[in-house]
């Protein structure tokens, strides 16, 4: 795919419109133009080698639901594809980049955060820094007479908190993550004051899995009281220089400095694909263990199945396969071929098949939030590309 001119700049993408088309195009992979990060620093001496072998996917065909076909490039063009890379046995087979964005390019991985974070506790958990039983109000006790009093760090982790925001709780949730113009009311917004003020009525947690990105950030809270350090400095120290990234990452913070753990890392494409190599090498580089072989293996078979089907996104992601589950902040396909995935509005996404030792890395800048179709065809595009690969 021939990459492309910017269609958005400097002078026309703001924090008013970043999220919005045709801006999202070069805001996506420029947020430290438009809103605060901490830096996320890597090891240039220790960069994990990723070999290349071409393939040309000639016969990569997938069909929409009106009977039309797309080959490989349409179906890029189809859903706003930025960057996408495809490993097979740890080698970039396909590699390609559009609107601006570039191999050394951090882009914006949304809501795939949550699964970068949920690797950094498992790896806390091994070294006995953090307990994912435990009380979040143990780490945080500022929480503890909120609506989060009773909540275990687990249920953060698998989205099985009994919070629901209201309207006025989600303007001040949105307020906080300093994502959004504010009024002068505002100014002082931060996750902090968020959390500690939400004494809003819940239901009881460990329930059915609701889809809350407040329990991220309040995780990478929970995070930086266990190690004492900035979740940057902790992300940086026990993942992104021991997986050898070729670039630095940054995540992007609240008006006090706090992360926004929920969606606000931004990395190359290379470096999010080395983050699924990792996963279909059972946490493991080289020699090295870098995230506990057994938090991979909960990852792939622990979790909730019926938390998952009763919850609110069980229906809606039927599509994808019968049986699914959330833990630690991925998604699991249970059905054949078994994929592990991360997922984040406008269209960011890593697929882990460790049975086929297949990592597929897309970063998008789809023009809504969810957009279904694209959805569909992304899921449609993994199991052709895996269909395209054993086949070969």
């Amino acid at each position: 795919m021939s990459s492309a001119c910017d269609t958005g700049s400097t002078e026309n993408a703001t924090i008013a419109n970043w999220r919005t088309s045709p801006f999202n195009r070069w805001a996506f992979h420029n947020i430290p133009k438009i809103i605060a990060c901490d830096g996320i620093e890597n090891d240039p001496k220790n960069i994990w080698a990723l070999a290349s072998e071409p393939k040309p996917f000639e016969d990569f065909k997938l069909t929409r639901a009106d009977g039309s076909t797309l080959d490989l490039p349409a179906f890029l063009q189809a859903t706003s594809t930025d960057a996408i890379i495809v490993l097979q046995d740890g080698r970039i087979v396909y590699e390609a980049y559009a609107n601006g964005n570039s191999e050394h390019a951090p882009h914006i991985l949304m809501s795939a955060t949550k699964s970068v974070v949920g690797l950094i506790c498992g790896i806390l958990r091994k070294n006995g820094t953090l307990d994912i039983d435990a009380l979040v109000s143990d780490y945080v006790p500022e929480i503890a007479l909120t609506a989060y009093q009773g909540a275990t760090v687990r249920h953060l982790l698998d989205m099985r908190t009994g919070i629901v925001l209201d309207e006025a709780q989600t303007s001040a949730y949105t307020a906080a993550s300093n994502w959004d113009p504010v009024t002068p009311g505002e100014v002082n917004s931060n996750f902090h004051d968020f959390f500690e003020n939400l004494t809003a009525p819940y239901n009881p947690h460990g329930g059915p899995f609701r889809y809350i990105s407040a329990n991220t950030d309040l995780l990478g809270w929970v995070i930086e009281r266990a190690t004492g350090q900035p979740f940057a400095s902790v992300a940086s120290t026990l993942l992104w220089k021991p997986i050898g990234a070729q670039d630095g990452a940054h995540i992007t913070v609240d008006r006090k400095g706090a992360p926004r753990c929920a969606g606000g890392l931004c990395a190359t494409i290379r470096d999010f694909a080395r983050i699924g190599r990792l996963v279909m090498r059972n946490g493991r580089r080289e020699q090295a263990d870098i995230v506990p072989a057994d938090w991979i293996a909960d990852i792939e078979t622990g979790g909730d199945h019926d938390a998952w089907t009763n919850g609110e996104w069980g229906r809606l992601f039927s599509f994808a396969g019968k049986n699914m589950r959330y833990r630690s902040g991925w998604y699991v396909i249970d059905d054949e071929s078994k994929t592990l995935f991360a997922m984040g509005i406008h269209g960011q996404n890593l697929f882990v098949d460790r049975t086929n030792r297949i990592v597929i890395a897309k970063m998008s800048s789809q023009d809504n939030r969810i957009d279904y179709p694209a959805v569909l065809l992304t899921h449609k595009a993994v199991d052709e590309f895996r269909r395209c690969l054993l086949a070969s």
